[in-house]
């Protein structure tokens, strides 16, 4: 920090202990950091360096309500300090205040446009929102501004495809390769465009990248996966094979799962839900549309189907929900389940209110919106209460196809249990059998629909899918595939095509999957 513009005008005392600070935070070392920009603070008030450090440490250390604090006080001794309102927008987004965040980062772009912290930030932040468009144009321009910024690369190719721009998000991704020819997300990235399959000359670079001794796990585990679709595309299925198995072995060995832990879970969810409190309003929710199920099990194109018609929003994988639960969890200080035999139909209704509150955006323009983030079917059970005007369509799939999909497929939260055939064979089951509880609870708002059905017969499919939501029939539904709207799913690319019937691809493994067939046998 030596010559530091940012330092001018500060007594060199001062600097020593902004230095020191920031050398403690750097290795590690945050307690021993605070009482050297404590001292820097008490003795440089007029100046908001200092300051800013100090609010770094505080959110490094999850204190982000202190340090937003701490950041105003600093922004009050420089009101157009770009860097100050950069950090602000930080602090605000662990805060949980993220459309403060986002103004702060556009008042940061707005005040210097040539740094490119603030355009990324804010980029990111408007694609988890679903904001596509927006975050494709603060994306562009940190990519401009910083060349070398390789997550920006990433992000930008994210959001091209979700929003249906796969040439572009190729080109996005394959820069990001020429300055990282071992990136995991890049090589992720490109073998999720489905209709862009990689050839002989990817082979060959991922076959020397894997080869290297010096790249992260987690590049290895992506690579691993696209090397393996590759081999699929080209017709080799037992290198295919070989390449996800190493893939999915490493993943597990870094991040494992626990088929007791789940049995548990499903067995005290079930019961724990088995008798709720009526509804204080039976039409709480009825905006909502849950999409659950297994991942690959069709629902990104069940959530195409309905987002095609004139009345719905498809609001993609939502985390709403679980946070709401997690909220509330905390809240107690008993975990989910354990507390929902003490929850009055208050409780419930206070919840329910909470998600349509954090969903509104999703009802801006349309009065019904989709939620697909397949795990909510952990929740499906509590709905009767929480959200009891709330449709919930679960979706099915061959489980051989559902399974190999999955263990196809990376998936970002861990430890999951896509990582290993005999763990994917639990999942199905448990979630099954617990919604096939639930439905027996709740049959006039808890639907099953079949994926392998709506394929082989769509218009009465859709219109059957339709009634159960309550919605009124729309031709477009049945053109979902020409729908304009942003897919922020792994599925984007096969969406976007007409119907098919051709997807089934474990067939093609022969003996290869007869573990997993046996797996997938219903326990004697």
């Amino acid at each position: 920090m030596s010559g530091d513009p940012r330092m001018a005008g500060l007594p060199p005392a001062v600097v020593d202990l902004v230095h020191a600070g920031a050398r403690a935070l750097r290795d590690g070392q945050p307690q021993r950091a605070e009482p050297f920009l404590l001292q820097a603070c008490a003795q440089a008030t007029t100046h908001p360096e200092p300051l800013r450090y100090l609010a770094i440490l505080q959110l490094h250390t999850r204190r982000a309500p202190m340090a937003m604090q701490t950041l105003q006080r600093a922004l009050a001794l420089a009101p157009d300090d770009a860097l100050l309102h950069c950090d602000l927008g930080t602090a605000q987004s662990a805060s949980g205040d993220i459309e403060s965040a986002l103004s702060s980062w556009q008042r940061a772009c707005t005040l210097d446009p040539a740094q490119p912290m603030p355009w990324f930030n804010r980029g990111r932040n408007l694609q988890q929102l679903g904001r596509t468009d927006e975050a494709i144009a603060a994306l562009q321009q940190a990519t401009v501004l910083a060349a070398e910024m390789l997550p920006a690369h990433i992000l930008l190719g994210d959001a091209l495809v979700h929003a249906g721009r796969f040439d572009e998000a190729t080109s996005c991704y394959r820069g990001a390769l020429h300055l990282h020819p071992a990136c995991g997300d890049a090589w992720r990235g490109l073998s999720n465009i489905k209709s862009r399959a990689l050839g002989d000359e990817d082979a060959r670079a991922l076959q020397a990248q894997l080869q290297r001794l010096d790249i992260a796990d987690a590049d290895r585990v992506a690579m691993g996966h696209a090397l393996g679709k590759l081999r699929e595309d080209q017709g080799r299925h037992a290198d295919a094979h070989a390449a996800f198995v190493a893939a999915n072995a490493l993943q597990k060995r870094l991040t494992p799962w626990s088929r007791q832990a789940f049995e548990q879970f499903v067995a005290r969810a079930l019961a724990a839900s088995e008798v709720l409190p009526a509804p204080l309003d039976a039409d709480l929710g009825r905006e909502a549309i849950f999409i659950v199920g297994q991942p690959r099990s069709g629902s990104t194109l069940f959530e195409q189907v309905l987002a095609a018609h004139a009345d719905v929003e498809g609001a993609s994988e939502l985390p709403d929900l679980g946070i709401v639960i997690q909220q509330e969890s905390m809240r107690r200080g008993v975990a989910y389940p354990q507390w929902i035999p003490q929850a009055t139909a208050g409780d419930w209704h206070r919840l329910g209110s909470d998600y349509l509150a954090r969903t509104a955006r999703w009802r801006a323009h349309k009065p019904r919106f989709t939620d697909k983030l397949p795990e909510n079917w952990k929740h499906a059970g509590i709905l009767r209460a929480m959200l009891p005007g709330a449709t919930v369509i679960e979706t099915r799939r061959d489980p051989l196809e559902t399974a190999w999909s999955c263990f196809k497929q990376q998936f970002y939260s861990q430890p999951h249990f896509a990582n290993d055939l005999g763990d994917i064979a639990v999942h199905i089951r448990g979630s099954e059998q617990a919604m096939d509880t639930f439905r027996a609870r709740d049959p006039a708002r808890i639907r099953l629909h079949r994926y392998e059905d709506l394929l082989a017969d769509p218009e009465p499919r859709i219109r059957a899918l339709l009634d159960d939501c309550g919605l009124r029939f729309d031709p477009a539904c049945l053109a979902s595939h020409e729908a304009r709207r942003n897919v922020r799913t792994a599925s984007a690319a096969q969406v976007r095509q007409p119907l098919r019937r051709d997807t089934a691809r474990a067939s093609a493994y022969g003996p290869l999957l007869d573990p997993l067939r046996a797996a997938l046998e219903p326990p004697r």
